[in-house]
């Protein structure tokens, strides 16, 4: 059979297309295989090329440490440029570390400094003009070869580390001056390996681009010196009371004694330490060469005195620490250094604030549980007197007065009638039912749980009924109850709950002692300030307080007539009656809160608003403590002082008048003059630089505290409700 007729043969024409790819396949493999032939000879030849150098025995010791220090220079040389990189990051902008605050001179209302705050810092005098004694014994103790070195004194360095880890106690210091003002200037005191080496290239371009004098100069400014000193031209005003152009050798070597550890040698915390190194300074000088064994004999024989700085003690220090707050808010970003700022603190006001808190905590805190009380006190206008922001400044630095919040309790009751008397208008007579009441599941209850069915507004807040104000609430909204307390001067927020009418929220003590005063001024905004002028040190003014300026009105007067009728009432027949102080018209509130933990009064005279709160700092309950005892027993006893030989004012919207005002003559006074409010010598100096205030300020009390008649029918007493 013929192959056309056998029916299972086909014949089949190969397709050019498929060809092309075989033969592209094969071209591909034919190289790959030619490269790899290739790669295996040249690294075979390299092998054999390499295993000439090929080192055995102990030799390739050194050869693998050799090429692994070459590697790790390397890397080290990467990251020395990336803090090279980083530290010329510092110099860019040309500017140096701000300064770490400000210096600021803190007088009372009557001009007499009562203590200062911030850094101090004088870079006024030059380098020509401090005394050689001075400038070598900084150089003898803190860098002998600072005229030689170019940045870094390597043998300084390598003798400080000999000497410290033989245990010296002399303190040699391995860093040259130069590189101290590196740090200074540019960096941190953060210990880190980063911040050293950042510290090194500085060095170097301080050096490029600065000479050995103004280095130096730089460098007495900006050396810390202890007790908030920079530079040796203010520690040697705050040390000895003296221009630096003044000291002597053996204050010099005090001041030289300080660079390394200011807060271990300052005199005015160890004088014995300090002088101990004024005779290592002295030393180092001879060792240097800068004087002789004789030259120095007189001064270690005379030690420096340093001034006696243990009134600083008690200085108003919670008050101050507020007040330097607030005096950098109102410079802002000032370029000047150092201020002196004029106060409204009155000394004799604050001395005995604070033992109206601490005398009545050591008589019966323990009593109660007590640990802790804060007070603020200010006038009709908001210029705190005095602020007593813990029991021990020296334990403790937390101001409770301003920093703390806690819940006031009844204490916040005000602030719904306030509500109530604007919005519903209703007044201190309108009857009330004091029965059961609930929101949803919350059903608050009095005091004792008992009920006096019919009352009147001003009775349920002088008994502190819990139900009334829980009642207006409902009328009012809660809402504009929070409205009304931030209005008149609770700055913190806090949620607005259905037991917001019973204080269910966190207030500080001189909010509310804020808040209260725009009752007690017939309505005017009175937020607390304690700064009344700022000056620079040329005694050029940058601000000055005017309270009359602007005032701004946030109740109606009738609403004040009301609000102070009723909270007259707490403290004759209500809750507030250990607050009483004769012959002076007073109101306020008790404040209680849950568990006991919180306990207020706050209240006002014609004269003064104080707010005073006692607990405890971790919110432990106390014993059965209310306000109407330890916080109305203070405050009376403040108020009973305050009020002591000046001449008491009416209370505005309450009938009761005040005590007739009997100059007394003061022992052994000839003139006859009258010891009230009157005020101490003014200092010298930074004091004479600014104007008397005072008169201002007690002008600023009159004002708004006018007699207006108001029934004050007596209510029948009951104990505050929780």
């Amino acid at each position: 059979m013929s192959k056309q007729q056998d029916p299972f043969y086909t014949k089949q024409k190969r397709s050019k297309g498929n060809s092309r790819l075989l033969e592209a396949d094969a071209a591909l493999d034919s190289a790959l295989y030619d490269s790899f032939r290739a790669f295996g000879r040249f690294y075979i030849r390299l092998q054999d090329f390499f295993s000439i150098f090929a080192v055995r025995g102990f030799k390739r010791i050194f050869v693998e440490l050799t090429s692994d220090g070459f590697s790790f220079a390397a890397i080290g040389a990467v990251l020395m440029t990336a803090f090279a990189l980083s530290a010329m990051d510092a110099t860019a902008s040309g500017e140096f570390n701000r300064a770490e605050d400000y210096s600021v001179i803190f007088l009372d209302r009557y001009g007499n400094e009562i203590g200062r705050r911030g850094i101090r810092a004088d870079d006024s005098i030059p380098l020509s003009a401090i005394p050689d004694y001075l400038v070598n014994a900084t150089l003898a103790t803190e860098d002998r070869r600072f005229y030689d070195h170019f940045g870094i004194d390597v043998i300084g360095t390598f003798r400080a580390l000999v000497s410290n880890t033989q245990s010296d106690t002399s303190l040699q210091g391995g860093s040259s001056i130069t590189q101290q003002l590196a740090k200074n200037l540019f960096l941190s005191n953060e210990r880190t390996i980063e911040r050293k080496i950042k510290e090194l290239f500085l060095s170097f371009w301080l050096e490029a681009n600065y000479s050995k004098d103004e280095i130096l100069k730089l460098y007495l400014d900006r050396a810390y010196m202890g007790g908030g000193n920079f530079g040796v031209v203010a520690a040697a005003e705050y040390y000895f009371g003296k221009p630096v152009q003044d000291i002597s050798l053996s204050e010099a070597a005090m001041l030289a004694g300080l660079y390394k550890a200011p807060t271990r040698f300052a005199p005015h915390i160890d004088l014995a330490a300090a002088r101990g190194r004024a005779n290592v300074v002295l030393s180092n000088m001879v060792n240097a060469g800068y004087l002789t064994e004789g030259q120095v004999t007189g001064a270690r024989r005379r030690p420096a005195e340093a001034i006696d700085r243990s009134h600083e003690i008690n200085s108003p220090n919670y008050f101050l620490d507020w007040a330097f707050l607030e005096t950098k808010r109102i410079v802002g970003d000032s370029n000047e250094v150092g201020f002196i700022v004029r106060t409204t603190i009155d000394p004799q006001l604050q001395r005995h604030a604070e033992d109206s808190i601490i005398s009545v905590l050591r008589e019966e805190g323990a009593a109660f549980n007590v640990s802790q009380g804060a007070m603020v006190v200010t006038d009709l206008n908001g210029a705190v007197r005095a602020m007593v922001g813990g029991t021990d400044y020296g334990q403790s630095q937390y101001n409770r007065a301003t920093a703390s919040t806690r819940q006031p309790g009844s204490a916040f009751k005000p602030f719904v009638y306030a509500t109530a008397f604007e919005m519903l208008g209703i007044t201190p007579r309108t009857g009330i039912s004091d029965a059961p009441i609930c929101i949803g599941n919350w059903c608050p209850q009095n005091y004792g749980r008992s009920y006096r069915g019919s009352t009147t507004i001003r009775a349920a807040m002088a008994a502190s009924i819990n139900t009334v104000p829980v009642r207006l609430s409902t009328q009012t909204g809660r809402e504009p109850i929070a409205e009304m307390a931030h209005r008149l001067g609770i700055r913190n927020e806090f949620p607005v709950t259905r037991s917001l009418a019973l204080g269910v929220a966190s207030v500080s003590v001189i909010d509310m002692a804020s808040s209260y005063a725009v009752f007690a001024n017939g309505g005017y905004q009175a937020t607390a300030f304690g700064v009344t002028r700022i000056a620079n040190l040329r005694g050029e003014v940058i601000y000055e307080a005017d309270p009359d300026r602007n005032r701004v009105r946030l109740l109606d007067e009738q609403v004040a007539l009301a609000m102070n009728d009723i909270l007259h009432a707490v403290n004759y027949g209500g809750t507030g009656g250990r607050a009483v102080v004769e012959g002076v018209p007073t109101a306020g509130k008790t404040g209680t809160t849950n568990a006991h933990r919180d306990a207020w009064y706050v209240g006002f005279s014609g004269n003064y608003v104080a707010a005073v709160w006692y607990g405890n700092d971790d919110y432990r309950s106390t014993v059965g403590l209310t306000g109407g005892r330890l916080p109305a027993q203070s405050w009376q006893k403040f108020m009973e002082y305050a009020h002591t030989n000046i001449e008491v004012k009416p209370l505005f919207g309450v009938e009761m008048e005040p005590r007739p005002f009997i100059i007394a003559q003061a022992d052994g006074d000839e003139d006859g003059e009258t010891g009230a409010e009157r005020p101490p010598s003014l200092a010298p100096a930074a004091a004479i630089k600014l104007l008397d205030l005072t008169e201002k300020m007690r002008q600023a009390q009159v004002r708004g505290t006018e007699n207006i008649d108001q029934a004050s029918a007596p209510v029948a007493w009951d104990s505050e409700s929780l």
